[in-house]
């Protein structure tokens, strides 16, 4: 009878098997990080766009308060360079356009992330990265100001609105 010595071969797998795991959970982090990313820019675009629906051309507050508005929502994002790396001195790209005259109304928010390191090499060889090593996310949101109806009236448009009622 032939006895099989067994008793080191978990540890051998095990040693193959953990940093293969390892490996994995390192590669599904950066797709979260970029989900998580995108969605906060989103919904931070949303508000400064119905915020915006509401400027008035002539009114008090300048552009800065409102992108200042659509920064406190972006502070959800850590300023950890795998999810916001800050380059330069403006470390978010906003644009806004429009205002309540406008038909629409639309924010753009750009935020640079450092990858991480085995997918950064990745995206790097595949020319995703930009000189610096940075990916770059991108949020566009667009909406209109009033329902359509209101800019389909033959009555014109609110501003004209209000001059009937004088």
């Amino acid at each position: 009878m032939i006895l099989e010595k067994t008793e080191g071969q978990t540890t051998v797998e095990a040693a193959y098997l953990i940093p293969v795991l390892f490996l994995l959970l390192l590669l599904l982090c950066q797709p979260m990080i970029l989900l998580y990313n995108q969605m906060i820019m989103s919904n931070a675009a949303s508000e400064g766009c119905r915020l915006l629906a509401t400027k008035a051309a002539t009114g008090a507050y300048s552009n800065d308060k409102y992108e200042g508005y659509i920064k406190r929502r972006l502070a959800s994002i850590p300023p950890v360079d795998i999810f916001h790396a800050h380059v330069g001195a403006k470390t978010w790209e906003i644009n806004m356009n429009g205002d309540e005259n406008a038909a629409t109304v639309s924010v753009r928010i750009v935020n640079r992330v450092k990858p991480l390191p085995i997918l950064g090499w990745g995206a790097e060889l595949a020319g995703m990265c930009d000189g610096n090593g940075y990916l770059t996310q991108t949020v566009e949101v667009s909406m209109p100001t009033q329902p359509a109806w209101v800019w389909n009236n033959s009555e014109g448009g609110p501003a004209e609105w209000t001059t009937q009622w004088g």
